[in-house]
Order: C-alpha cells, then structure tokens, then sequence
C-alpha cells in the first residue's frame, strides 16, 4: 500500500488508519478486510475492532511524492483510503483526519481521491475551509441502483471533481437515473467487476449501458477490470491479466479462474481521466 499502487486509476494510495465497518452489499467480500485478517489474524481491525493507527515514518511518504511530482511537473493522483474509510464515524478515525487535513494542504502537487460509501457525513466532516479545495477529488461508491442517493450527497460538497466507483458492481446502474446530477457535476466514472474466490457475476452489458451514457453526458469512463471470459472483453497494449483469482462467469455465475484488469471492451480500452 503506497507508492506506485496497483490500483488502476491512481498511482498512490495512502491510510489515514487501517481498518472500517462494513455498511453495504459492496463490503461483504471487502478485499481490504481478507488483507488484514491475512497480516492480523485474530487481532484484525475490522467492524468493532480498534483501527489501526499509521506510524509517522507512513504519513511522511505522501510528502516525498510531492516533491517528485513538483520536479516532474506534473501532479499524481492519490487514493485515500484504500484500507479505511475517511468519512468513517469512529474515534479513532475522527483523531486521525485533521491530521489529513493538514497534510494535504501540504502536498499541493497531489490529488487527493477520497473515496467513501458515506458520503453523507462529508459536509459535517471535511473542514468548510477545504470544501472546493483545488487538491480534493470526491467520490462515492454505488454498486446497485439501491445507493444512488450517495450521488446526491457527494454533489452536496463542492470540488474540482466529484466521482463515481462502480466497484464492485453488483446490479446495473442506470446513471441516466441522476442525469441531472451528470450536467451538474459527476465529473468521472470508475467501474468494475468483482475479483476473489467468491466474486458475485457483473454482465458485460452493464459495462456497455455505462460506457454509452458516459459518451452522451461526456463525462470520462474507467472500466478498471472485468471478467476474463465475459464477450467482448479482450487483452491488448497496456492490459494484464490475473490468473491467481478468481470471479464469477457474467452470464452463468459459474467461477473461473482470472480477470482482466484494464481490459478492452469491444475492441477499446477505457482508461479516462477528468480534465481537471
């Protein structure tokens, strides 16, 4: 977790705590729960569990990407919180985040992706001061048509960019559903399957109904991964595959092994960024 993430869409991830609550469908094969049952065992910090507390030594990494991205000149992305939740209501969480805060406006040549299923509690919990900030991104997970209302909640809080993960995508979302909110600001649109020995089946189609509304609304499209056997899905410059898990057949939910991550859908990949 860090420098040069394996995530698709950012090349950083960073902690402000390790360890959350789940809260949705989305979190019940949570990968970030299987990875620290794995390094704590019993001693995991999940659901009621005490969060894990970052050393110092960590939270001075984002300040090193900062000045490499100064001296490129060009700014990174980072995703926060990969193994947490930011908007999380929990003590420890709650001691951590001015710490966030401060780092941020410390970092001006990162992007700051914070990512939540709670984006209810963003305008009680992100400093007025930091509402618009240039460096923070906002987005929210929606993962059925049960959770569009985290859309309205994320807009409730300016920023540059405001985003949706539809990661894991368990039903099909009609974004067409919260158009006004797409003239209006959902400025980014992540999708994927989801990976692991118990990976409920996503249709391809999903991918494609997504794909085209992005293109009508003009909004930029991420399809992260998909199943290795689903139509349409091929390899190509810049794919990988990962043969070491497994997911659900879209069409007959029989587990196979492998997915694509950064496939190609009907014969091109989706990899876009927002402009800002």
């Amino acid at each position: 977790m860090g420098k040069n993430s394996k995530i698709g869409w950012t090349d950083h991830t960073h902690n402000i705590v390790w360890g959350c609550e789940k809260v949705s469908p989305a979190c019940d094969n949570c990968y970030a729960e299987e990875l620290d049952s794995r390094y704590y065992g019993e001693d995991s910090h999940w659901g009621k569990n005490p969060r894990k507390i970052m050393s110092d030594k960590y939270w001075r990494d984002p300040l090193r990407w900062n000045r490499e991205a100064e001296a490129a000149g060009k700014p990174q992305l980072v995703f926060c919180s990969s193994m947490a939740d930011v908007f999380e209501k929990n003590d420890i969480v709650e001691s951590q985040r001015p710490r966030l805060w401060a780092l941020i406006e410390q970092t001006p040549f990162l992007r700051w992706l914070l990512l939540t299923k709670r984006p209810q509690n963003i305008k009680r919990m992100l400093p007025k001061s930091l509402h618009g900030h240039p460096n923070i991104w906002l987005g929210t997970t929606i993962e059925s048509p049960t959770y569009l209302w985290r859309a309205n909640n994320l807009c409730e809080v300016p920023a540059p960019v405001h985003f949706l993960s539809l990661e894991p995508l368990l039903q099909f979302v009609d974004l067409r559903n919260i158009s006004n909110l797409l003239y209006r600001g959902i400025n980014w649109v992540i999708a994927g399957c989801e990976s692991g020995s118990k990976a409920r089946p996503t249709k391809i189609d999903w991918f494609r109904e997504l794909r085209d509304t992005c293109e009508h609304y003009e909004v930029p499209y991420f399809l992260k991964q998909a199943p290795r056997a689903g139509k349409g899905i091929t390899v190509g410059p810049g794919s990988s595959l990962k043969f070491n898990r497994k997911v659900a057949h879209p069409e007959t939910g029989q587990i196979i092994d492998g997915l694509v991550e950064a496939p190609y859908l009907d014969g091109k990949q989706w990899t876009q960024y927002p402009a800002a």
